[in-house]
């Protein structure tokens, strides 16, 4: 799967332009601030209807323009002609419109899965550093790149969440009668909603983990001369119920968030929030026998945080699946041996597109084509 031709109106910095792509290595040079990752990032947007950089759909318009527009031409294959137009409307304070093959599509999240990408920026280095929801959120996005309807999922997990959390908000600092019988019939109802979606939730992560942690580990291994026996742990909220070597079903991970949510009804009454379930839970990275958070060096930080997005490349490619692997302005936190390394690893990928303010820091055997960036404009590097 690759990108044949990318186009934007009003996006972030761009009035409009048009980029022609091909399979293999494609370079975008500039200085900073010239746009370079946006480009990235449009395309990244595109496959997840999200955006590596920021959380809110605002900075994504150019200022003084009402919506912008994102339109790709995708390939299925080198070797299969086949291809589809994906294009998407972003209009902030308003639901997204998006179109596949020009047909207008009923909600934007039906885009998901025509287009894969594996994006790896500094914003990465939180995964490793950062709290545990830029944990989860790493997962939940490999998740859905797996799966697109788990997307729904998610969404539907967040919507129970945020509903059951208004309820418990209201109630917060009850006792006795005033949090009886009536306030516990209605905990009852949400506690169900909330286990229901949050076990498929749970156990699509726990999968996705288990599969990742040995690519993530080669990945590592390949890119860090020294010290390079990364790994991970799942770390539930329910991790005392049940065995997480194994990979619960379903039933089983809906029945201990049922009987975890019961066991903590008086403190989540009394603190107003949910206090079990996906959304408390942590990712353990290691390096060794330590922790990669607190311990790891800004380096293995990096490091890590690039093998976690190769092995998510690793990954996605073992389900039958070619994603476009992005690597946006990566090369220069890297000293010489990782660099090469990592060059040699992404090789055989069918796309692989490059962000770099000095083209120099990326290796030769990566040579392909190359685009100047700046003033607004995007331009063949003769």
């Amino acid at each position: 799967m690759f990108v044949t031709h990318l186009q934007l109106v009003d996006f972030r910095s761009y009035p409009g332009v048009d980029v022609p792509l091909e399979p293999g290595v494609t370079t975008f040079v500039g200085a900073n601030g010239q746009g370079k990752t946006n480009l990235v990032e449009a395309v990244d947007y595109l496959a997840t209807l999200s955006s590596h950089r920021v959380a809110s759909e605002i900075p994504l318009v150019r200022s003084g323009a009402e919506r912008a527009l994102v339109r790709a031409r995708v390939q299925a294959g080198v070797d299969d002609p086949r291809q589809l137009q994906l294009e998407i409307e972003i209009t902030p304070g308003k639901a997204n419109r998006a179109k596949l093959n020009r047909s207008p599509l009923s909600r934007a999240r039906d885009l998901l899965g025509a287009l894969r990408t594996v994006i790896f920026s500094p914003e990465d280095l939180a995964v490793v550093k950062g709290d545990p929801s830029e944990r989860r959120r790493f997962l939940d996005e490999l998740v859905a790149a797996r799966w697109p309807r788990l997307a729904g999922v998610k969404a539907d997990y967040d919507r129970v969440l945020k509903q059951r959390n208004s309820l418990l908000k209201s109630l917060s600092g009850r006792r006795g009668s005033a949090a009886g019988a009536d306030v516990a019939a209605t905990l009852d109802v949400w506690d169900g909603q909330l286990a229901r979606v949050g076990a498929e939730l749970l156990q699509a992560r726990l999968q996705t983990l288990a599969e990742l942690i040995p690519h993530t580990a080669k990945a590592y291994a390949d890119i860090a001369p020294t010290n390079n026996e990364a790994g991970a742990e799942y770390k539930s909220s329910l991790s005392e119920r049940l065995a997480l070597a194994e990979l619960p079903t379903r039933d089983e991970l809906a029945a201990a968030l049922i009987e975890g949510m019961a066991e903590r009804r008086p403190d989540e009454i009394q603190r107003g929030i949910s206090l079990v379930g996906p959304h408390r839970d942590d990712v353990a990275l290691s390096l060794g026998t330590l922790p990669a958070k607190g311990y790891a060096s800004h380096g293995e930080s990096w490091s890590f945080a690039l093998a976690l997005r190769l092995g998510s490349f690793a990954l996605l490619r073992s389900d039958g699946l070619e994603p476009v692997l992005v690597l946006d302005d990566v090369f220069a936190e890297l000293d010489a041996t990782r660099r090469e390394r990592l060059a040699q690893g992404v090789l055989d990928a069918e796309q692989v597109l490059i962000t770099a303010a000095v083209a120099a820091d990326v290796p030769a055997v990566l040579a392909g084509t190359r685009f100047r960036v700046g003033g607004g404009e995007v331009v063949p590097d003769e």
